[in-house]
């Protein structure tokens, strides 16, 4: 059309010819401008340039009749192409055979051209199955590939010509038959070796090179081959093999058995059985990520990204495992070494945080093996059987401290000499074990635990209590029984002092914060226990002594005591005697009970006044009884310094009491007898009318209207007693008959 256009238009036309053509001199036309003022160059009037525009209209009218008439030849041109176009079907047509006879030759072709394969076919298979027996795979997989391609290009040619031609697609199938069968025996092999990959990784790292190779050639022919189908729709049988989806597959299970096969058989018999299995997990599965990341990497293509594959494979299998150690029957111990298995040991250096597994292994991107809502079960139920345990851990160790208790020997003595029994040990060993284990887990866990340990203390010591006030009763019964009792008792007393050291060490290594509701407030309540435990274990030890005492107090303030009785000389030996054993007691208990003896020995001696066992009858017998409480006083003053040496208290107090007393009988003035028992009530305001009255009996020589002076005054009121003292007489009981008959 271009040719014709050119042909017809000449040369180039200029819509205005009247024009100067584009190279004329400017230098011309602007000097005419200049001297005709006009813009014309041939200096002609707005008429004639008005007629040359309008010549220039008829010129480009021409050129568009021209080319319309270029537009007419150019459809009929179109018009005689169809026609021509149209006549040529038939001719089409006519070549259909010529079609048919293409398709045969190129099927020929194809046939021509496999011909020695087809002829060698039942060869080529022998020889593949002889290379696959002898683990020549790379050989074997290449045969393979020239009978498959062999039968995949002849049924190709098939499909062309003839796609519903199942009778032919059949027998070259059925030729073909055993490619089928050499290709899954090479597949199992190449399964079998990526089974023991991280062996053969070790071993023979070709053997699985060459695996790999075959996968990434089949992976090859299957994207042709399915890029082939969106064309012609043409698929080979057994195609797409998929082989390198089946080899992560095969991967997978490979890792879950060997996780599997982990657990010991000896589960019923061996109660670390979890604890091994759980040991060689993590063994196994940092040995295979660094054989992974070190040496499977260089047998991969970076693509397949096997490490990462594997890792995640493994991490799967791992928590598969877990779930289902969860869902078992677990004791305590073995909830406790899957918790922290899975919560610290997994995350820790000695595994997943390897240095030999950085940086390829990020710990913060693995999910927990345990999801939250089992890992919640699993401590409940921890704590559910611990809190059953220790009770009956604590019920067991009790028992068993119980039985020493009738022993025909003396307990052991610690380090410093003092008689104990080892159930402190026991029970904070205990504790101790626990609060480890439970640290292990988690820090909130431990604080449970040790808030439970504490609770359960607390109700131990009230059974530990009971316990004790019994054996005291049973001996008291028969006090021959048990040889040993003074002994154990002691023991008893100073396992007080042990618990309170052990459980303020407990706190003090498992608590940062004593703020939790409970824990703070649990100590105060098992002191108050075990100060309770111990002063009536000292005060059995007292009854003791004072059971052996009793005859030799009985002869106080009598007439035989009066004419020399040593019955406060034995009183001192029996004493220091008993405290040569209670020695072994250890000291805050010691220095109560020395204390305590002390008062009750005075308490004593003034019950003994009291008891109006003697009236005297003289100022020389007042004298010299008084003088002989005097010196009694003092000498049990001695004993008691003596007995609290080292404790740096006074103890002289008590026998004071002794010798005030005796200041008010040994009085010669009865004038005076007023005045010296007032001084005695003002100094011990816990004194009564009955003690006065008492002692005044004793006195023997106090008339009737002094005694009803003296008690008349008495009873106008108290006096104020001193913070430090320490009341005496408020124990005391006096006969009220006895007085009665006195003021009578």
């Amino acid at each position: 059309l271009k040719e014709t256009q050119r042909e017809k238009t000449g040369r180039k036309q200029w819509l205005f010819p009247e024009l100067d053509p584009p190279g004329e001199d400017l230098f011309f036309r602007r000097q005419h401008m200049a001297v005709t003022g006009s813009s014309h160059p041939c200096g002609v009037s707005p008429q004639a340039a008005i007629q040359s525009q309008l010549d220039g209209v008829r010129t480009g009218l021409s050129q568009l009749h021209n080319a319309l008439n270029d537009v007419k030849d150019i459809q009929q041109s179109l018009a005689d192409v169809s026609k021509d176009w149209r006549q040529s079907i038939n001719t089409i047509e006519s070549l259909k055979d010529v079609k048919d006879a293409v398709v045969q030759h190129s099927q020929l072709a194809a046939a021509v051209e496999n011909l020695k394969n087809i002829f060698s076919v039942p060869e080529i298979v022998r020889e593949t199955q002889d290379l696959i027996e002898q683990g020549a795979l790379l050989q074997a997989h290449r045969k393979l590939m020239d009978l498959e391609c062999s039968r995949d290009g002849l049924m190709y040619e098939q499909y062309r010509m003839d796609s519903g031609n199942t009778r032919d697609m059949t027998l070259i199938h059925g030729y073909f038959g055993s490619t089928q069968g050499l290709s899954d025996e090479l597949a199992k092999q190449l399964w079998m070796v990526l089974q023991r990959s991280l062996v053969t990784v070790r071993r023979d790292p070709t053997l699985l090179v060459s695996v790999v190779r075959i996968i990434e050639r089949e992976e090859k022919i299957d994207r042709r081959i399915l890029d082939r189908k969106k064309q012609t729709g043409f698929v080979p049988p057994g195609r797409p093999k998929n082989w390198k989806e089946k080899m992560f597959t095969i991967l997978e299970r490979t890792v879950t058995t060997r996780i599997e096969g982990t657990q010991a058989d000896t589960r019923e018999s061996d109660k670390m059985w979890l604890v091994r299995h759980l040991e060689i997990i993590r063994k196994y599965v940092l040995d295979d990520l660094i054989v992974a990341k070190n040496l499977m990497v260089q047998c991969f293509p970076p693509h397949y990204e096997i490490f990462k594959n594997l890792l995640n494979m493994y991490h799967q299998a791992l928590s598969t495992r877990m779930q289902e150690l969860a869902s078992e029957d677990l004791e305590a111990n073995e909830i406790v070494s899957l918790l922290t298995w899975v919560l610290n040991t997994y995350t820790s250096t000695e595994m997943m945080r390897n240095m030999e597994l950085a940086p390829e292994v990020d710990v913060g991107t693995l999910e927990p093996l345990l999801s939250a809502h089992v890992v919640s079960e699993l401590l409940d139920t921890y704590m559910s059987t611990l809190t059953s345990n220790i009770i009956a851990w604590l019920r067991k160790a009790l028992e068993t401290d119980k039985k020493d208790w009738v022993k025909e020997t003396e307990p052991e003595a610690d380090q410093d000499g003092y008689y104990q029994t080892t159930l402190p040990a026991i029970v904070f060993q205990m504790f101790e074990q626990n609060l480890q284990v439970a640290a292990q887990i988690s820090e909130d866990l431990k604080t449970k635990v040790l808030v439970l340990c504490l609770q359960q203390m607390n109700s131990f010591l009230s059974r530990y209590k009971d316990e004790a006030q019994l054996y005291k009763e049973e001996h008291l019964r028969n006090r021959q029984h048990p040889h040993c009792y003074v002994q154990y008792m002691i023991a008893i007393i100073n396992n007080c002092q042990t618990f309170k050291e052990s459980i303020v060490s407990l706190k003090r290594k498992y608590l940062k914060n004593e703020v939790e509701e409970g824990v703070s407030l649990s100590q105060p309540s098992m002191d108050g226990i075990l100060d309770a435990i111990a002063k009536e274990g000292c005060s059995g030890l007292l009854e003791e002594v004072f059971l052996d005492l009793e005859q030799h107090l009985n002869e106080l303030m009598t007439k035989k005591w009066l004419l020399g009785s040593n019955a406060v000389d034995i009183i001192c030996v029996t004493v220091e005697d008993y405290f040569n054993d209670f020695a072994k007691i250890k000291k805050p208990y010691k220095k109560r009970m020395t204390a305590e003896a002390h008062r009750r020995v005075v308490v004593e001696y003034l019950r003994a006044v009291m008891q109006k066992r003697i009236s005297f009858r003289s100022p020389e017998e007042r004298k010299e009884g008084a003088e002989k409480m005097v010196r009694e006083a003092e000498q049990l003053r001695f004993l008691f310094r003596k007995l609290a040496s080292g404790f740096g208290e006074d103890v002289d107090g008590y026998c004071d009491t002794i010798v005030a007393v005796a200041e008010v009988i040994k009085l010669t003035d009865p004038s005076l007898l007023y005045l010296e028992v007032s001084t005695l009530v003002s100094k011990y305001p816990d004194i009564r009318d009955d003690h006065i009255g008492a002692l005044l009996a004793v006195r023997g020589d106090a008339s009737r209207d002094m005694k009803q002076t003296i008690m008349e005054t008495l009873e106008q009121g108290p006096a104020q007693a001193s913070p430090s003292y320490v009341p005496l007489f408020k124990d005391i009981v006096v006969p009220s008959l006895n007085v009665a008959k006195l003021l009578k």
